[in-house]
């Protein structure tokens, strides 16, 4: 079940998934779930920010940039800027 949290002064994306999630590498899944906040580096306090529940496949060892369909390649430049569903 996803949650949410409220964010503090210097809150960052990393920050707050390695506090949410016990590790930075899960940022991806925070990012998805709040797109539109996605220019925001170091936030503010009071932004409530969407928990997602991490899917139990997902990858562990390959950053989410180095993920693609292709193999080892990395995103085009249209993939990076594609929105999640």
């Amino acid at each position: 079940m996803a949650s949410s949290y409220m964010t503090s002064q210097g809150d960052t994306w990393d920050l707050m998934a390695y506090d949410l999630y016990g590790d930075e590498r899960y940022m991806r899944y925070l990012i998805e779930a709040n797109w539109p906040l996605l220019d925001l580096l170091v936030f503010p306090s009071g932004i409530r920010i969407n928990v997602p529940d991490i899917p139990e496949d997902a990858a562990e060892d390959v950053p989410f940039w180095r993920e693609d369909d292709t193999g080892d390649d990395p995103p085009t430049e249209e993939k990076l800027y594609e929105q999640p569903p």
